[in-house]
């Protein structure tokens, strides 16, 4: 393999057979659920990477796996909460860990049955009021997340711009 300009990029390429690697990100998927009453949004606490830091529960989808199917299967494993995904809330990329580069899907969703435990990769679950979040996020996108629902759900002026055009905030969870 030898660098070569394909497509506007220095590309590794095979001289023998012209194959190009293309290094593509991996797709990751998260679910914001939100607590009916005070509309609390539930974050789980990191072990492994990024130990101790605070993030929307979320994982990558697995070859051959829908993403649906995947933020379904990774809420599960951190939380012990099944979900109904109720629509997409965001599409970022991240760029925070230059050796793992990944495009993010952030889901809202209702919680139809579990139970509410720290699950797989998480030692912690709880729920925190929008204007009182963790400082220490391990993703840089999911503050970007976390400040767009709380502007939204907390600015007057947005829920009736929102309100307006159709739109709703993120289903809630029952206590």
């Amino acid at each position: 393999m030898e660098p070569r300009p394909v497509g506007g990029r220095l590309r590794p390429t095979c001289l023998a057979c012209g194959f190009v690697h293309y290094r593509n990100p991996a797709v990751g998927v998260a679910v914001i659920v939100r607590r009916s009453g005070d509309g609390a949004v539930l974050l789980g606490r990191r072990t492994g990477s990024y130990r101790g830091q605070w993030c929307i529960p979320c994982g990558y989808v697995e070859w051959d796996e829908d993403v649906e199917a995947a933020a379904r299967r990774e809420f599960e494993e951190e939380t012990g909460l099944r979900v109904r995904l109720t629509g997409v809330y965001a599409v970022h990329s991240n760029f925070h860990d230059p050796a793992r580069q990944t495009v993010g899907i952030w889901f809202t969703g209702e919680v139809t049955d579990g139970e509410l435990r720290p699950g797989d990769g998480l030692d912690l679950v709880r729920f925190f009021s929008l204007d009182a979040l963790p400082a220490d996020l391990a993703f840089p996108t999911d503050r970007l997340v976390l400040e767009r629902l709380r502007h939204e759900t907390l600015t007057p002026s947005s829920l009736s711009r929102s309100r307006e055009a159709g739109e709703g905030c993120p289903p809630t969870l029952s206590e």
